[in-house]
């Protein structure tokens, strides 16, 4: 169509940052888990996690949990969405990274993990099914974005830090995001 009338086709001029990107890594790994904690430990509003397991917080923070009760106990609104193991997107992804039931014996260790906090006043931990493209770690209007890789492990895949800001709709596309799958997740149940 552009063909016959390429005065019709404008394109987007493209901008080199984003006002909303703090920082971008090559992969997670490059991350000090300091970044996660930091940001986890500043916020007074919400904390939002989506991952499927993300169990390199707990053993290398063994004080997660406390931080999160911590945040809580202060009026923080924490929602948690690990992975069901019993997925079948779950169960695909671990063979896509060739990481095999890796996976979903990482979904079951993470709900373990965060066991203790069922029951915590303005804690909430639910499991989710659906294909995760992003891990998402919000805290208050900052989010680490872990932008998952076809046949590539979390932590060699990229993550950008972005911060709400008035001129972008980043940070908002991702926050939309989590309370979709939020939405559909399932309570885990104290037992």
């Amino acid at each position: 169509m552009f063909g016959l009338w390429p005065s019709l086709w404008q394109p987007r001029a493209a901008r080199a940052i984003s006002p909303e990107l703090v920082a971008l890594y090559e992969q997670r790994a490059d991350l000090p888990v300091s970044v996660y904690i930091d940001l986890l430990a500043k916020a007074t509003e919400r904390i939002d996690v989506l991952v499927y397991a993300a169990v390199f917080l707990h053993e290398a923070y063994p004080r997660l949990n406390d931080l999160l009760r911590e945040r809580a106990a202060e009026g923080c609104t924490i929602r948690i969405a690990v992975g069901d193991p019993n997925s079948e997107n779950v169960r695909q992804r671990g063979e896509e990274e060739k990481f095999g039931h890796g996976i979903q014996s990482r979904c079951r260790l993470a709900l373990m993990h965060y066991r203790s906090l069922l029951g915590a006043q303005g804690i909430e931990i639910r499991t989710h099914g659906t294909t995760l493209y992003n891990s998402l770690y919000r805290a208050d209007d900052q989010v680490l974005v872990n932008a998952h890789v076809w046949g590539v492990n979390a932590f060699g895949a990229p993550v950008w830090h972005l911060r709400r800001t008035s001129a972008g709709k980043l940070f908002d596309t991702y926050a939309a995001s989590f309370d979709a799958v939020w939405n559909a997740a399932l309570p885990v149940e104290e037992n």
